[in-house]
C-alpha cells in the first residue's frame, strides 16, 4: 500500500488528509480492519516506537496506552499481583499469567484507567486471544502489533460493530536518518533521535547512594523511554515494570512533578482494602468505576461518598477515604523510580518525589543547581543517575 487516505486530519475540517511515504514506498503498515484517523496513526506510530524500544531495552514483552500523542500508561509483561489484577479490573480473565504480552497490556491500561479511556494499544509482541479479551471490554481507539493470533485477530475484528481499528506493522521496518515535518507552510529537518536507553545509560551515580539493583535499572529505563516518546516537559514515575505516573506537557517541571506523582499515588491507593473492597453496585460499569474510585480518592468533581449520591455507585455509604488515612498507607511506599526528560532545575521536584515512595532517581543533569538536586537525594537516601541525554519530544 503506497498511502491510505483519511477520512480527515486532526480536526474534522481539515480535508484532505492521507499518510504516505515521501520516497514513494510501500507503507510499513497494514490496515487489518477499521479506518484510523490521522490522530490514531501519530497515537499508533509513536506508541510502536516506546514498546519496540523497550522490548530491545529490557527483553520483556511491552505494551503502551496511548492518548493524544502521549502515553497514559506503559508497561512490561510481569505477572501482576492478585491486588493489582483486582486493582486493573482483570482477576476475572483467563489465561493472564501465561501470556506476558497480555499482562504487559493489563499493567499499561491500568497505571491510570481514566486518562486510558478511548486509548490507542501498543504491542512490541503477537497479540493473542488473552490480550484480545482484555482489549475487546475496554474503550479503544485501535491497536498496533507486528502480528495477530488468528482468534485474537477474530476477536478484535468484531468490537465496536466491526468497526475497530487494528493495524499490523513491520517489526523490521527502521525509518531513514532525517525526518521532516512542516508547520504554516515552513518545513523542519531534524536527525532521528536513535538514542538508545540502556541499562548502560545509568551508569553515572552522582548521589552519595550508589546502590541501583536490577529491578530499579529496569523501571528507571521504563521512564525514561516511556518520556521519549511523551509530549515535554515531563517525567515519570515506575514502578514494578510499570509507568505508574506519567506528567506530559507542562510548561513547568514541577508542575510535571506533581501531576505525576498524584498519578502515582493514585495508582497506588487503588490497591488499597479500603478501594479494594467499595461495595459498587453490580450494574455499574467499568467506565463509571473508574470515575467513583477517582473520586474516592482524590475527591474531584463530586462528593462520591455524599448523601443523594453514594446511591448512583454503591449498594451502600462507604466510609470517607480521609487524607490522613491515605498519608498513613503512601507512607509505607518505598523503591518508586522517578524520571525526567531534562534536568531538574530546582530540588523541589526530588521533595516531591519523596512524597510518593521514590528511592531512585535518573535525569539527564546540567542544570546549575545540580549541587541541590543532588543533596536533596542525599539528604533522603536516594540513588540519582545523570544520563547526559535530553529526551525532549514534540
Amino acid at each position: 500500500m503506497k498511502e491510505f487516505e483519511l477520512k480527515y486530519g486532526c480536526n474534522p475540517n481539515q480535508k484532505p488528509a492521507k499518510i504516505f511515504m515521501d520516497s514513494g514506498a510501500d507503507l510499513p503498515v497494514e490496515i487489518l480492519n477499521g479506518r484510523p484517523g490521522y490522530i490514531n496513526f501519530l497515537d499508533a506510530l509513536n506508541s510502536w516506537q516506546l514498546v519496540k524500544e523497550l522490548r530491545e531495552a529490557t527483553g520483556l514483552p511491552a505494551s503502551a496506552s496511548f492518548k493524544h500523542v502521549s502515553p497514559a500508561g506503559a508497561a512490561v509483561g510481569l505477572p501482576l499481583s492478585e491486588k493489582l489484577k483486582r486493582a486493573s479490573f482483570v482477576d476475572d480473565i483467563a489465561g493472564l499469567d501465561d501470556s506476558p504480552i497480555a499482562c504487559a497490556y493489563a499493567r499499561a491500561r491500568g497505571s491510570d484507567r481514566m486518562c486510558s479511556f478511548g486509548d490507542w494499544i501498543a504491542l512490541s509482541d503477537e497479540c493473542d486471544a488473552v490480550t484480545a479479551r482484555i482489549i475487546k471490554r475496554e474503550v479503544s481507539d485501535g491497536v498496533i502489533a507486528p502480528s495477530y493470533t488468528p482468534e485474537a485477530l477474530e476477536i478484535l475484528k468484531a468490537k465496536r460493530k466491526g468497526g475497530y481499528n487494528v493495524v499490523k506493522i513491520d517489526p523490521g521496518y527502521i525509518p531513514g536518518p532525517q525526518e521532516r515535518k512542516t508547520v504554516f507552510g515552513v518545513t523542519f529537518e531534524q536527525g532521528r533521535n536513535d538514542y538508545k536507553n540502556t541499562p548502560a545509560s545509568l551508569d553515572n551515580l552522582v548521589s552519595a547512594n550508589k546502590n541501583l539493583p536490577d529491578n530499579a535499572r529496569r523501571d528507571l529505563l521504563v521512564a525514561l523511554i516511556t518520556l521519549k516518546y511523551t509530549q515535554s516537559n515531563s517525567v515519570c514515575y515506575a514502578y514494578d515494570g510499570t509507568a505508574i505516573g506519567v506528567g506530559a506537557g507542562q510548561q513547568s517541571r514541577i508542575h510535571c512533578t506533581r501531576l505525576a506523582g498524584s498519578k502515582a499515588d493514585t495508582w497506588f491507593l487503588r490497591q488499597s482494602e479500603r478501594v479494594l473492597n467499595l461495595p459498587f453496585r453490580p450494574d455499574l460499569g467499568r467506565a463509571d468505576r473508574d470515575n467513583a474510585i477517582d473520586g474516592y480518592i482524590n475527591r474531584n468533581e463530586e462528593d462520591v461518598c455524599a448523601d443523594g449520591v453514594w446511591e448512583r455507585y454503591f449498594t451502600e455509604k462507604p466510609a470517607p477515604f480521609t487524607a490522613e488515612e491515605q498519608r498513613a498507607y503512601l507512607d509505607t511506599i518505598t523503591g518508586v523510580s522517578l524520571g525526567s526528560d531534562a534536568f531538574f532545575p530546582f530540588s523541589d521536584n526530588i521533595e516531591r518525589a519523596y512524597k510518593s515512595g521514590v528511592a531512585y532517581v535518573a535525569e539527564p543533569g546540567g542544570s546549575v543547581r545540580d549541587d541541590a538536586v543532588i543533596s536533596a537525594c542525599d539528604k533522603y537516601g536516594m540513588t540519582l543517575s545523570f544520563t547526559g541525554m535530553r529526551l525532549f519530544h514534540h
